[in-house]
């Protein structure tokens, strides 16, 4: 069966579906591991997650990684993401990553275990958890898988729990459907195959009042350290897509990664102008700007439970890079 240090590996999983004529049926899932608890196994699978409880699986075992990432590759991915979603307030563990922003999204406001912490690990996860105790928040650690498998282990022996899976998800810019790589004009031309009612998107460097009206809506409030968290990275841009003056639909952009990642956040379509293929229009404009700036590739991260974010990031050519989780300490 499997343990711990399994998560984040290739795993297969036979389970039980039923009885037929006396016969006990089966029917396997090959994934990525990505949660383990006493109830249930969660894998990471090319049709989305599965959530196998524990009293179906008939047997389960690690095997061979499919063609993965290299431990290099995932944390300049992890840097990149980083520089695209600066904390205010920041910290060093050795080369972990300390972040704080008030509380404001997980991602700015949780370590970030790559490199070395240079002192042994539950002396490092002791001193991540006195600094945010200092600052008045709980600790969370990002856990990049499989690289950071070894941190999670040890927080499960913590009784840290778990936030849903998160898919880190990349595309080469050449295969958007975006304008040349030129520099562009403040009102992107809409690209090929998008419905002539769609209206153009405007990219800016900073973002309107009604922009931030929406990320506001998404994200519960933007407190002071919001703003830094969006406005913080060099090379950024806000994209607008308005109809008659009113917001449709708002995305962002960054340039990070030594030029090379462009990191697509806060895509977001009002309810009422949805499946007009608007977000899809955002982010092809986002890439034609990323690509201006000489980015080859763009990255985003999605709750793997979002199906229809999903479905739309797979039909622009987004795929996954990697996952990872994160972990909450236990109450005080």
């Amino acid at each position: 069966m499997l343990r711990q240090q399994d998560v984040g590996h290739r795993i297969v999983v036979r389970r039980i579906v039923g009885i037929r004529e006396g016969r006990t049926l089966f029917s396997d899932a090959l994934g990525e591991l990505v949660e383990l608890s006493e109830t249930h196994i969660t894998l990471s699978t090319d049709a989305g997650p599965l959530r196998v409880p524990v009293a179906e699986v008939h047997r389960a075992k690690r095997v061979p990684p499919a063609r993965r990432p290299t431990a290099a590759a995932v944390v300049a991915l992890e840097l990149a993401a980083d520089e695209a979603w600066p904390a205010p307030v920041r910290g060093r563990l050795g080369d972990w990553r300390l972040r704080w922003a008030d509380g404001w999204t997980g991602r700015a406001n949780s370590a970030l275990p790559v490199g070395d912490p240079d002192r042994p690990l539950p002396a490092a996860l002791d001193a991540v958890q006195r600094w945010y105790a200092e600052r008045g928040g709980s600790a969370l650690v990002n856990t990049p898988l499989p690289l950071a498998a070894p941190v999670g282990a040890e927080l499960d022996a913590r009784g840290w729990t778990s936030r849903p899976p998160v898919l880190v998800q990349t595309v080469p810019l050449r295969t958007l459907t975006v304008p040349p790589a030129v520099p562009l004009p403040t009102s992107t031309p809409l690209p090929a195959g998008v419905p002539a009612d769609v209206p153009p998107v405007t990219l800016t460097g900073a973002p309107a009042d009604d922009w931030l009206a929406i990320a506001a809506g998404r994200k519960g409030g933007l407190p002071d350290a919001a703003r830094q968290v969006l406005t913080g990275t060099p090379r950024v841009r806000f994209a607008e897509l308005r109809e008659d003056g009113r917001l449709l639909a708002v995305g962002r952009g960054t340039v990070t990664g030594a030029g090379r990642w462009l990191g697509v956040s806060l895509l977001e379509t009002v309810p009422e102008a949805r499946r007009r293929g608007l977000a899809a229009t955002v982010v092809r404009a986002l890439a034609g700007w990323g690509a201006a700036e000489g980015a080859t590739h763009a990255f985003l991260q999605v709750e793997q439970s979002n199906s229809g974010a999903v479905a739309l990031y797979r039909g622009l050519g987004f795929t996954t890079h990697h996952t990872y989780l994160t972990r909450v300490a236990p109450a005080a």
